[in-house]
């Protein structure tokens, strides 16, 4: 029988299957479908200091293999989050979430970040500096300075594991993953959308109200596996490895590249039951890989 635990930096997972930030609303949604404790572990929604609506609609546009959403971080600000939906999942979901922390300055990820540090529902706080759907929002992880001033306040505020959350749109991924370890992150998630756009044919006009959104779906896969495998050959930190995952098969390659645990992103939005079928599938798809812990299976490509 395959051993499907990961150490996720202190936090121990039953399985290293993580619906993403932004997919999976605040896990409530999904609690009607199945037992949501079956999961690694759940990454709640990009959530900011104060309450956002987002952005106009339409948000969403399909493309081959993914879709292009400009949903622009609409949530209820941290305070509700903490203090209404967290309690309300915890009568669903017995573990630890990774809070996914959202700010327009490093004051503002900082605040945030603290505000979630103090809630017993929260294992890990991952700090999104790479959101491309809100203005500036990808600024904050496109330089190492940056992401080093960021985390670097963050640190500081919170006790528990950090992990920072990058973007693919950078000229070395792995010189910004490398702030951030230097800055005090426990670890880096890889990777967030990227920037895309859809056209309408009669209209000759952006689909998107927002224009531009981030692309995400299977079509993002092979982009999130090579930054997955860049950084983990230039950090000693744990990287959750990001984009386009909708298989355990997928799960097992992107463990190969060098990550601990996996994202499940845009697959939730099309099948409601994406990651618990995964989690199902995933123990014979380990043992036709000859792993006996799953654990093992991360950077074995490096080796």
């Amino acid at each position: 029988m395959v051993n499907l635990k990961v150490n996720l930096a202190g936090m121990i997972l039953d399985n290293p299957v993580i619906p993403s930030s932004g997919t999976f609303g605040y896990g409530l949604d999904h609690a009607r479908y199945y037992d949501l404790n079956i999961l690694g572990s759940i990454a709640i929604k990009g959530t900011t200091l104060n309450p956002r609506f987002g952005n106009p609609t339409p948000r969403v546009a399909e493309c081959a293999s993914g879709a292009v959403c400009s949903i622009g971080l609409q949530n209820p600000g941290v305070d509700e989050v903490v203090k209404t939906l967290l309690p309300e999942l915890k009568k669903y979901y017995r573990k630890k979430v990774i809070a996914n922390a959202c700010g327009f300055s490093a004051e503002e990820f900082a605040e945030v970040a603290a505000r979630f540090d103090a809630s017993d529902s929260v294992g890990i706080i991952e700090v999104n500096v790479s959101c491309p759907n809100v203005e500036s929002g990808l600024s904050f992880g496109s330089y190492p300075n940056t992401v080093y001033e960021v985390t670097k306040k963050v640190r500081k505020r919170v006790k528990k594991a950090v992990f920072v959350k990058l973007s693919p749109m950078v000229a070395d991924i792995k010189e910004i993953a490398c702030a951030a370890e230097e800055a005090g992150a426990d670890g880096v998630t890889l990777i967030n959308a990227a920037p895309a756009m859809r056209i309408d044919l009669k209209t000759k006009k952006p689909v998107l109200a927002n224009k531009k959104g981030g692309l995400s779906g299977k079509a993002l896969f092979p982009v999130a596996l090579r930054c997955v495998y860049d950084v983990y050959g230039a950090v000693k930190i744990p990287v959750v490895g990001v984009g386009g995952i909708s298989s355990a098969e997928d799960v097992i390659e992107m463990m190969y590249a060098g990550a601990t645990a996996v994202g499940v992103g845009a697959e939730n939005l099309v099948e409601p039951f994406a990651c618990k079928k995964i989690i199902e599938e995933l123990p014979a798809a380990a043992e036709r890989c000859g792993l006996v812990n799953l654990a093992d299976a991360t950077g074995a490509a490096h080796r």
